[in-house]
């Protein structure tokens, strides 16, 4: 069965705390009813600092839709480069490896996507398949860990790349003042996260059923508005109470396959925002501290759309003492439509290490090394 490596992920160097945040917000919007609602929101998100690809100042000023894109292709290209390196090195493989790579991201748009600049740039095969998600949100990673998972079934042996590259501080919308856009502004931040989904081989999650499930008349929950400045992010109120019928799916997905939901050893879930995760924990009848890496994610990076689930699978990578092998955990990742996307896995732990020389991953131009941090 194909297995999910350790993810790289790696955010941007420049850091708002929720401080500055609630400062800006208080100046910006001064003297509008909903301002007090909206500061009261964003002190509960619980997100203590982000990190943006531009200094706050940039990020504050709207330079038009065209600029905000050719920023946002710039900045993929020098940022992506050092997180998918990493990837392949925590999967032992290097580019050429690779069979297919799956692009996510709900926050700029390219054509041809990414993926054909990584596989000219990069090294990798020139009949590498190429999938791009751009329309599934924040439940891409999900999504995109199960079409690796059912392409590596499809294609015995494979390995897949998967790169998720979520700047959301380039559809900030200055004017914008309604409830919940004073809330996102409070709680997106930018990440860039890369991980190998292998065929065979490999240690981390090995991946045994996936489904998806989409919530009946909620198309417009989540949703972008497209205008001449750009993505307008919409969230409806309601968005917070679909944990109520996401947890039932989850329970009928891991009872199919002779699991509870209640008694997993590790959980990933995608870290919408506070009341997503104590939510699911309540409907799932556990303990919100099996989300405590979901809680990092959120509290450390805020909501980083995508690549929440890869962040929260490298922290439990790296309390991967916590596991034995065989044990049994979920991964969930939620977004528009609303969907959910959801796999379930057991831990395969990592071999004793050889001394073994490996080929070395062809190296990535200097001038196309972005400056981030955080990277693992």
């Amino acid at each position: 069965m194909p297995i999910l490596c350790k993810p790289s992920v790696s955010v941007p160097e420049h850091i708002i705390t929720m401080e500055d945040t609630l400062a800006f917000a208080r100046e910006a919007h001064a003297g509008k009813p909903q301002l007090p609602l909206a500061l009261r929101l964003i002190e509960n998100t619980g997100v203590r600092k982000r990190h943006l690809v531009q200094p706050i100042e940039k990020t504050l000023r709207h330079p038009g839709f065209q600029e905000r894109n050719r920023i946002y292709e710039i900045e993929s290209k020098k940022r992506c480069p050092e997180v998918i390196e990493k990837a392949l090195e925590n999967a032992g493989l290097v580019a050429t490896d690779i069979d297919a790579i799956i692009y996510v991201s709900c926050t700029g748009f390219m054509m041809p996507s990414l993926t054909a600049w990584l596989i000219n740039e990069m090294g990798f095969r020139y009949d590498t398949r190429q999938l791009p998600i751009a329309q599934l949100g924040c439940a891409a990673g999900g999504a995109a860990i199960n079409r690796a998972h059912d392409f590596c079934v499809a294609h015995p042996e494979s390995n897949v790349l998967i790169v998720s590259c979520e700047l959301c501080s380039l559809c900030y919308q200055p004017d914008a003042d309604d409830v919940g856009s004073l809330l996102s502004d409070g709680l997106f931040g930018d990440a860039v996260a890369a991980a190998v989904v292998r065929g065979s081989g490999g240690a981390g999650v090995l991946l045994e059923r996936n489904a998806s499930y989409l919530i009946p008349n909620t198309e417009d929950w989540i949703s972008y508005s497209v205008r001449d400045t750009g993505f307008h992010f919409q969230l409806d109120r309601r968005v917070p109470g679909t944990m109520e019928p996401i947890a039932p799916v989850l329970g009928d997905l891991a009872t199919l396959h002779g699991w509870d939901i209640g008694g997993l050893d590790f959980y990933i879930i995608h870290a919408g925002g506070p009341r997503i995760l104590d939510d699911l924990a309540k409907f799932l009848n556990v303990d919100r501290t099996v989300f405590r890496h979901s809680w990092s994610t959120l509290t450390e990076y805020g909501n980083i759309a995508s690549a929440v689930v890869f962040d929260a699978l490298r922290r439990q990578f790296e309390e991967a003492e916590r596991l034995s092998a065989g044990s049994t955990g979920v991964i969930a990742g939620f977004g528009p439509g609303i969907t959910a996307e959801m796999v379930l896995g057991s831990w395969v732990p990592a071999a004793p290490q050889h001394v073994e020389a490996k080929p070395a991953a062809r190296s990535v131009p200097r001038q196309l090394s972005g400056s981030m941090v955080g990277t693992a």
